[in-house]
């Protein structure tokens, strides 16, 4: 047998042992499933309308949605930040246990202006095992003038 012939079965056995421990590697993050994540959701407290000039106050509500059926995780941190990056509020001192299908939530209220149209929210979460990742979504709503408006950001994985 040659030399070519005996690297290239080599290279295919390794081939073979290797991707199905990159598929379920993949399987798990992909299907939503992890240990823990550090989660970025855009949060505005105002909108601008009539050609940017004219600010419309929101109230946001973050939510945090343990969506596994057997298993809790905890909340390690929820950071409220300003358009400019600035951390402005600690939302929890110490971590919060989230059991199956629990939710939580942190309101800023309508009039609080400091966060600006570029607000975050920065959550860490973690895990003892493999979980399906919470649902975390930045809920604004506001009212002016008989006008209503909502929308929904949700958190994107940051690493």
């Amino acid at each position: 047998m040659s030399k070519k012939l005996l690297l290239l079965q080599l290279f295919a056995v390794f081939c073979l042992c290797i991707m199905p421990l990159h598929s379920v590697c993949a399987q798990e993050k992909s299907g939503g499933l992890s240990k823990g994540e550090v989660l970025y959701a855009p949060a505005y407290s105002h909108i601008y309308s009539i050609n940017g000039d004219r600010l419309f106050q929101l109230t946001v509500t973050l939510s945090i949605r343990n969506i596994d059926m057997k298993h809790g995780i905890t909340i390690v941190a929820v950071d409220y930040y300003d358009s400019q990056g600035k951390l402005l509020k600690h939302y929890i001192q110490q971590e919060v246990e989230l059991d199956p299908l629990k939710s939580l939530r942190f309101v800023v209220p309508q009039l609080d202006k400091t966060g600006g149209s570029g607000a975050s929210f920065i959550v860490k979460w973690q895990a003892d095992r493999f979980v399906n990742s919470p649902i975390v979504e930045s809920i604004m709503i506001g009212t002016q003038s008989q006008q209503g408006v909502s929308f929904v950001s949700r958190a994107k994985e940051i690493y």
